[in-house]
């Protein structure tokens, strides 16, 4: 009987395998309340990572979850998942629009988030982050995961406002590294 295989790095098929041709739209092209996520997906040295994948999942506009189980009981048809491949330049996209804001586990309002699960060559595992967004400032303090992150720290969950959207980079390793959560 043969033994089992060590376990692997993620990659380097996932943009041949995963993607979907309307992956990184999470709403049609054609919602006028819509807007793109855009950032570059970086190693720690500084360099694109090309072979990447970037999943969402969040609420809809309205803090609903496109799962039976949403914990307040509420359904929604919106579909809340995106998923994109990394480019040649590290760059990835998903169109969307704002979640709205969802109860913890302790019934305390979160800021509006979208939850983000990157796989990338020399990770074993996927590493999840959160985008959140610089200009729901309020909503932000008022967080409870993010008030947990140490405060020099916080700016790397921060999308900031481009024209026709947020830009949110991130950074897989060394200096300016994407806050990471366990799960």
């Amino acid at each position: 009987m043969l033994g089992l295989t060590p376990a692997q790095t993620v990659g380097p098929y996932l943009s041949i395998g995963l993607p979907w041709s309307d992956g990184p739209l999470v709403v049609p092209e054609t919602d006028p309340d819509a807007f793109w996520v855009r950032g570059v997906l970086r190693d720690g040295a500084g360099e694109p990572v090309p072979d990447g994948l970037i999943e969402t999942w969040q609420a809809d506009p309205d803090g609903c979850f496109a799962h039976p189980d949403d914990p307040r009981g509420r359904h929604t048809s919106f579909r809340g998942f995106g998923r994109c491949p990394t480019a040649d330049a590290g760059d990835w996209a998903i169109r969307t629009r704002k979640p709205g804001r969802v109860p913890d586990r302790e019934g305390v309002l979160q800021a509006p988030h979208i939850d983000v699960s990157v796989f990338a060559r020399g990770l074993l595992n996927r590493v999840v982050t959160r985008i959140y967004f610089a200009d729901e400032a309020e909503a932000n303090d008022a967080d409870p995961l993010l008030a947990t992150v140490p405060e020099h720290r916080r700016r790397t969950l921060l999308a900031e406002p481009t024209g026709g959207g947020y830009q949110f980079d991130i950074r897989l390793r060394g200096e300016h590294e994407t806050v990471f959560f366990a799960l």
